[in-house]
C-alpha cells in the first residue's frame, strides 16, 4: 500500500498506521463516523481488546463530513480504516433525504431536506436509504472473509428499527 498523507479536512480513501507494519487487524467494525458506530469502535477495543479494521461507505450521502470523523477516529486510535465508494447507487436510492439532489433544473423538486434536531417517527422515515445496511454488511462480511477476520461488527441507530419491513 502506498503511504498516504493526510491533509486536515481532506478525504482519503485509506489509512494505515505509520507504526502498524503490517495489518493486525482481527475484524471490521462499519463506521459512519456517527455516535453510534464511534462508540461501537471504543466499545470493540475497551471490552473485546479487538483492533477493527473500519470500514466507511460513501453512497452519496450529503453528510460527508462524519466521514472525515471516521477517518479521525482511525487516526486516533491508530486503526486500519478504508473507504468503499457506493456513490455509483445514489441515483438509484435518492428517495431518502440523505441521499437526493437536484439537478438545479427547473421543476425538478426531487431535493429532500434533512431534519433537524430530534429524530422522531414523523421524520426519521425521510431519512431511511433504502438497504443501506444490507449493502454495508454484505461488502463488510467480503472484506472479513477476504482477511479471514474473526468478526464483522454494525452500530445502527436504534431508532431506525420501526422504518424497516417487518417480517
Amino acid at each position: 500500500m502506498t503511504e498516504q498523507i493526510n491533509v486536515p479536512g481532506q478525504l482519503i480513501d485509506s489509512y494505515m498506521p505509520a507504526n502498524n507494519a503490517g495489518d493486525e487487524s482481527d475484524g471490521v467494525a462499519i463506521v459512519s463516523g456517527g455516535m453510534d458506530s464511534i462508540t461501537l469502535v471504543y466499545y470493540l477495543i475497551k471490552v473485546h481488546k479487538a483492533q477493527p479494521h473500519l470500514l466507511s461507505f460513501d453512497y452519496g450521502q450529503k453528510h460527508i463530513k462524519e466521514l472525515q470523523f471516521a477517518l479521525a477516529c482511525a487516526e486516533r486510535l491508530q486503526l486500519r480504516w478504508s473507504l468503499i465508494d457506493l456513490s455509483s447507487v445514489t441515483d438509484l436510492i435518492s428517495n431518502s433525504a440523505l441521499t437526493s439532489k437536484s439537478s438545479g433544473e427547473v421543476g425538478d423538486t426531487r431535493e429532500i431536506e434533512v431534519p433537524e434536531g430530534h429524530y422522531a417517527q414523523d421524520n426519521m422515515a425521510l431519512t431511511v436509504v433504502p438497504n443501506r445496511n444490507s449493502m454495508m454488511l454484505s461488502v463488510a462480511t467480503a472484506v472479513a472473509v477476504n482477511n479471514k477476520y474473526k468478526y464483522v461488527a454494525a452500530g445502527m441507530h436504534a431508532g431506525d428499527s420501526y422504518q424497516y419491513p417487518k417480517p
